[in-house]
């Protein structure tokens, strides 16, 4: 799958830049708030430890079946990074799936950025043979679930991990 690649996708507000670990000062500030570690655990990353993980993810997945496709968010009118949005794609049974993910920094949440910028990364997924898009979301999130219901996805029932995965079915008749 080496020919899937993270490439800029344009929104109203927002470009989605493909990740480099250049962007990693940045983002150590935009996602230095304790508080977005709430539902995921950890704290946040010092910039050498964004580095470092930057370039983990820039190296791409070692299994060659899989691609990691990851972006910053940048909000084009105030000219800086807010979060990040991502996608492991990888084969299933009736094709690809990608598993996204999406973060906002607390100044920007509440403004619709991450509901905008899940949107034009499943808008992106769909032109490629995705299958099926998913999402993993703790039940007490109520922000990424309403993020996930503007991207198109859909609760299941099923659980990973104490989280509830959402799916959108891309390809549908």
């Amino acid at each position: 799958m080496s020919d899937l690649a993270a490439r800029a996708i344009s929104t109203a507000r927002l470009d989605l830049l493909p990740l480099r670990v250049g962007h990693a000062d940045e983002m150590a500030g935009v996602l230095s708030d304790p508080a977005l570690h709430t539902f995921i655990g950890g704290t946040p990353d010092t910039p050498q430890a964004l580095r470092s993980r930057y370039q983990r993810l820039t190296a791409g997945s070692p299994d060659p079946a899989v691609s990691w496709l990851n972006w910053v968010i940048l909000l084009r009118d105030e000219s800086c990074l807010t979060g990040t949005v991502q996608a492991t794609v990888r084969p299933c049974e009736h094709g690809l799936t990608a598993e996204i993910a999406w973060v906002v920094g607390t100044p920007w949440q509440g403004r619709g950025i991450a509901s905008e910028a899940a949107r034009g990364l499943v808008d992106r997924l769909g032109r490629l043979p995705v299958h099926t898009v998913v999402a993993h979301i703790h039940p007490g999130h109520r922000a990424s679930a309403a993020v996930a219901t503007a991207a198109g996805l859909a609760p299941t029932g099923t659980w990973h991990d104490g989280e509830v995965r959402w799916q959108r079915d891309m390809h549908k008749a």
